[in-house]
């Protein structure tokens, strides 16, 4: 699984990376057809408190997955990202069960 972090007008720390690599490689647990998983990071509104967004797509050979999330953190953010796209990739699952 590839997985590329984009930071949008900052450099994200090392901490930060491996933060959401070891998230992000959880959704494997769920679906091993995930090719990719693009994550992007960016600061909106730098003076409001829930301003850290975070995005993540997930490629699967079966189909194409994106959350995106708004919080205080990019910690935060991740982590909300990455259990909407377990529920989305455990329901891709069910449906295809039932065909």
């Amino acid at each position: 699984m590839d997985v590329r972090i984009q930071a949008i007008h900052f450099d994200a720390t090392a901490k930060l990376h491996e933060f959401i690599e070891k998230k992000v490689a959880k959704l494997e647990k769920f679906n091993n057809e995930i090719r990719k998983v693009e994550v992007s990071l960016k600061v909106v509104k730098p003076e409001t408190s829930l301003n850290k967004e975070a995005s993540i797509k997930v490629l699967a050979s079966n189909a194409e997955l994106f959350s995106e999330k708004v919080c205080d953190t990019f910690e935060e953010a991740v982590d909300v990202c990455v259990d909407a796209l377990i529920r989305q990739l455990e329901k891709l699952k069910e449906k295809q069960k039932n065909h």
